[in-house]
C-alpha cells in the first residue's frame, strides 16, 4: 500500500473522505480496471456493503472524486484571481495556485487525469464541464490582460489552454522524492506562464 494522499477534496462526511483516501490509494496502485471494490473497502477499514452506503457503484466514486476535485480547483482558482488587482497578478496566482495543487495533490490529480475515460458518458460531460469552468477563469484573465496592454497574446483561447496543459503536466511526472517543493514548482510555473502571454 502507497502512503496516504495528502490534502484530499473534502468532504462532511468523515467515512466518504476515507473511502475518496482508500479508493485514490487504490486506483494509483492498480489501476481503475483492477481495483475492486473490495480492495478499497479494505483500504478504508469497512466491508464493502459499507462503500455502497455512500456511492453506488465504482465508477460512481470515482466519478465523485473527480467532481469535487474539479468543483474545489474552480473556486480555489476563482477566489484567487478575484482577489488580485491585476491580471498579471492574478494569472501568477492562479497558475502557481494549481500547479501546487497538482504536486500535492499528485494521486489524485493523476486519477481525476488519467482515468477520466472510465467515466459513463453523462459522468464526463459534467466533469468536462467543471473543466471548462476552470479553463474559463484562466482565460478571462489573458482576455483582461490583453485589454489592458499587460499581455501580448494572439490567442487567448489556445494560450490558455496550453498555460493549462502546463500545469496538469505536473501531476505525470511530480513524485514527493523530486527535490522541488510543490510551492518551488508553483512559483516556477507562475513565471513560466507569465513568459509565455509576454507579461509586460
Amino acid at each position: 500500500m502507497t502512503a496516504p494522499t495528502p490534502n484530499l477534496p473534502a468532504h462532511d462526511n468523515p467515512t466518504v473522505v476515507r473511502l475518496f483516501e482508500a479508493a485514490a490509494d487504490a486506483f494509483a496502485d492498480k489501476g481503475f480496471h483492477a481495483t475492486t471494490t473490495r480492495d478499497i473497502a479494505s483500504r478504508a477499514g469497512l466491508s464493502p456493503a459499507g462503500v455502497y452506503v455512500h456511492f453506488a457503484s465504482k465508477e460512481d466514486l470515482l466519478f465523485q472524486l473527480s467532481r469535487v476535485g474539479h468543483e474545489e480547483a474552480r473556486d480555489a482558482l476563482a477566489a484567487a484571481a478575484a482577489e488580485a488587482d491585476s491580471p498579471t497578478a492574478a494569472l501568477e496566482e492562479v497558475i502557481s495556485a494549481f500547479a501546487r495543487w497538482h504536486a500535492q495533490q499528485y494521486q489524485v490529480a493523476r486519477i481525476v487525469q488519467y482515468e477520466f475515460r472510465h467515466l459513463a458518458p453523462e459522468h464526463q460531460r459534467e466533469v468536462l464541464t467543471l473543466r471548462r469552468e476552470i479553463d474559463g477563469v484562466v482565460e478571462r484573465i489573458i482576455t483582461d490582460g490583453v485589454s489592458s496592454g499587460e499581455f501580448s497574446v494572439e490567442d487567448t483561447r489556445v494560450t490558455a489552454l496550453a498555460a493549462m496543459s502546463l500545469v496538469v503536466d505536473v501531476a505525470r511526472w511530480y513524485h514527493p522524492g523530486v527535490r522541488r517543493t510543490p510551492e518551488d514548482i508553483g512559483a516556477e510555473y507562475g513565471r513560466l506562464v507569465l513568459r509565455l502571454v509576454g507579461a509586460a
